[in-house]
């Protein structure tokens, strides 16, 4: 990285509390209940081409808020702040790597850009992140994953390095210098009775099932019950075929409607 040289030495202690694997960088465990105390940590570097490859599927632009929970010595949001042009925040449990990551980002000059706060990863507010970033275990994902999908807005983007979020399939998963590296966006949620409105069908009743971005159903249409096809959800955007028909919308808390202005236009409503 540009400015900085990240010394890495592995520290191999034991385990007690929770375990959380925590940062890019390593795997460090906390006790989540306890903010003071200092976490015993098992560190294991994290090479560079996979730090790189996650900030290129996250795409952060400038403008945005990139958090990282688990920030170690602080590489992701230094990196993002300097090739990306974001505001970073760190969240990590350790005094001692909170201490680390603001040295680096003053070697760096990018401490304007960038922040660290010592807190806990599950109480943490990310309301507001338009990108996450974390290393955690599978079970420690899949518990962390109601929040994700809960406090973040659609179409927020979430990188993982090395574990997946159970049965949240990921938009992607690529193998990164024999790693595995998952990616997702926050679908909205769709999951519902709604009233489509679309050109001369008005009041046509749409059922529709979710899981996660997967969404199927059916709609009720001069008293047949149609099945919907090739439907797709990618954070807000949402499109399906509907008695021959191909809608393209986005979705805005109850209501939907179409934003291409290809075909007629639409409109769908949440009963």
């Amino acid at each position: 990285m540009k400015g900085v040289a990240f010394v890495t030495q592995p520290a191999f202690r034991s385990l007690v509390g929770v375990v959380v694997v925590l940062g890019l960088l390593g795997l460090s465990t906390v006790a989540p209940a306890r903010l003071g105390a200092k976490p015993d940590v098992i560190y294991v570097p994290t090479p560079t081409e996979v730090v790189d490859r996650m900030l290129e599927l996250a795409k952060p632009v400038q403008g945005e808020l990139l958090m990282d929970l688990g920030s170690g010595d602080g590489r992701i949001p230094i990196t993002a702040a300097e090739r990306y042009g974001v505001h970073a925040i760190g969240i990590d449990i350790d005094p001692q790597r909170i201490s680390e990551a603001q040295s680096n980002a003053k070697i760096a000059r990018v401490e304007n850009a960038v922040e660290f706060r010592q807190e806990n990863l599950f109480e943490t507010d990310i309301s507001k992140a338009n990108v996450i970033t974390l290393y955690l275990l599978n079970e420690l994902n899949v518990k962390l994953r109601p929040r994700l999908l809960e406090d973040l807005q659609p179409g927020t983007r979430v990188v993982s390095h090395a574990f997946s979020m159970g049965d949240w399939e990921p938009e992607r998963h690529e193998r990164v210098d024999g790693r595995n590296v998952y990616f997702w966006v926050v679908p909205a949620r769709v999951e519902g009775r709604w009233r489509l409105d679309a050109g001369g069908n008005a009041g046509i009743s749409l059922d529709l099932k979710q899981k996660y971005q997967k969404v199927s159903g059916s709609a009720q249409i001069d008293g047949r019950s149609v099945p919907l096809e090739d439907a797709r959800l990618q954070g807000a955007e949402i499109s399906f075929k509907l008695d021959g028909k191909t809608y393209h919308g986005k979705v805005d808390g109850s209501s939907m409607s179409a934003i291409d202005g290809n075909g007629d236009a639409w409109r769908a409503v949440r009963n």
